[in-house]
């Protein structure tokens, strides 16, 4: 058995049993379904990740944009929209949809830039380079004008109070008008590594029935385990005296971003450090406008208003996630990402899980938002680059 084979056999046996007992109608203790189920949405993702880069060699730049976007983001996006749809009919969900989704917001800058430059910085240094910075490419501007516009867009909705079916028109045109930019990008040669790098090379119509079985069977794993592995997250924190809201914000978003961090970071021990960070940009672009934009709406489809209220505790977590979003942005402005401003995202992200108290959270968004502004300042050259056209290098 070659080792691709033994890896995706894996990620089946991790997700097969949650399938099997949703097909069955199985009742599990809330420990055990967050377990199995839990296990179903990471399989799944592994699943999905392998077949979404192996699709590259075989779909239109276009296409290939369009498509995977929407695939990367699949588990985590069927999780969090699973409790915005419910919150339709019960109100008291509207609170995990946005906790889901601020926690994956979080997670990926907070954590897993971090972990890129890091693992980018070891793999150097393995090689006996003496350099230490991960550099974007100038064509990654284009994310990054869209990042500024969504991040700088969040900061309307605590203000207002609610998430509405106009946020979903502005957000999700943010996010067509993104998908309609990079798809214009000229097509270069996929950089892919382990499985899908294995699924690659297969002959073309072995490597296109092997990827379309994936795409399935993940699929089919992610819909049979997205409701119950939601349930059980609030259950589980019911059952041991739990913050389920904290439970739902951190525990789901690791479970369906683990491999995309994971690929991410392989990326980065080649020294493919564009390849790698512009990965997990692309998806905090995608985070803030299709997923954002798709809460309302998911809402209304599933019964409820035009409008989806935030409390003060969500309120709290979208200022705090756009304020980290925007210092995200400073940070990359001059399309560097340096080892110290890996670990002041990393620390500031660390520090804010002892500190749950409301004065202390804004305190540290407002910590995000002077670095933010003090970086946007030191680069104003960088910033015109980014608006300028010319300078936009594809």
């Amino acid at each position: 058995m070659r080792r691709w084979h033994l890896e995706v056999l894996v990620a089946l046996l991790a997700a097969v049993p949650g399938l099997i007992l949703r097909l069955t109608g199985v009742e599990l203790p809330p420990l055990v379904a967050l377990v199995v189920f839990g296990a179903a949405v990471v399989g799944a993702a592994f699943l999905l990740a392998w077949a979404a880069e192996a699709a590259q060699r075989d779909i239109s730049a276009g296409l290939a944009t369009a498509v995977l976007a929407f695939i990367a983001v699949l588990p985590e996006y069927a999780v969090d929209l699973y409790f915005a749809y419910a919150s339709g009919t019960r109100p008291e969900y509207a609170q995990y949809a946005a906790a889901n989704m601020t926690g994956s917001n979080r997670l990926l800058l907070g954590f897993g830039w971090p972990v890129v430059a890091f693992v980018f910085a070891w793999g150097l240094h393995r090689r006996s380079e003496t350099r230490r910075d991960l550099t974007l490419e100038p064509r990654r501007r284009v994310e990054l004008r869209y990042l500024a516009a969504a991040g700088a867009y969040a900061f309307i909705l605590p203000l207002l109070g609610r998430l509405s079916l106009l946020d979903s028109v502005v957000l999700l045109g943010l996010f067509a008008l993104y998908i309609r930019k990079v798809a214009g990008e000229e097509k270069s040669e996929p950089e892919l590594v382990g499985v899908a790098l294995d699924l690659a090379a297969l002959p073309t119509r072995r490597r296109r029935a092997a990827v379309g079985g994936l795409f399935v069977a993940a699929a089919a794993f992610i819909l049979a385990a997205a409701e119950p592995f939601a349930h059980a997250l609030v259950d589980s924190g019911q059952a041991l005296g739990l913050d389920e809201f904290l439970l739902v914000q951190w525990l789901a978003p690791l479970a369906s971003e683990t491999p995309e961090f994971l690929v991410a970071a392989m990326l980065a021990l080649r020294g493919r450090q564009d390849a790698a960070l512009g990965t997990l940009l692309s998806s905090k672009v995608n985070q803030w406008t299709l997923l954002v934009g798709s809460i309302p709406l998911a809402h209304f489809l599933g019964g409820g208003g035009l409008d989806l209220a935030l409390d003060a505790r969500q309120t709290e977590e979208f200022v705090l996630t756009a304020a980290q979003t925007l210092l995200g942005f400073a940070v990359l402005l001059d399309l560097r990402f340096r080892l110290r401003e890996a670990a002041t995202l990393l620390v500031l992200f660390a520090l804010q899980f002892p500190f749950p108290q409301t004065e202390v959270r804004l305190g540290f968004s407002a910590v995000y938002l002077v670095a933010a502004g003090i970086l946007v300042v030191r680069g104003r050259r960088a910033m015109l680059a980014l608006f300028q056209p010319a300078g936009e290098q594809v």
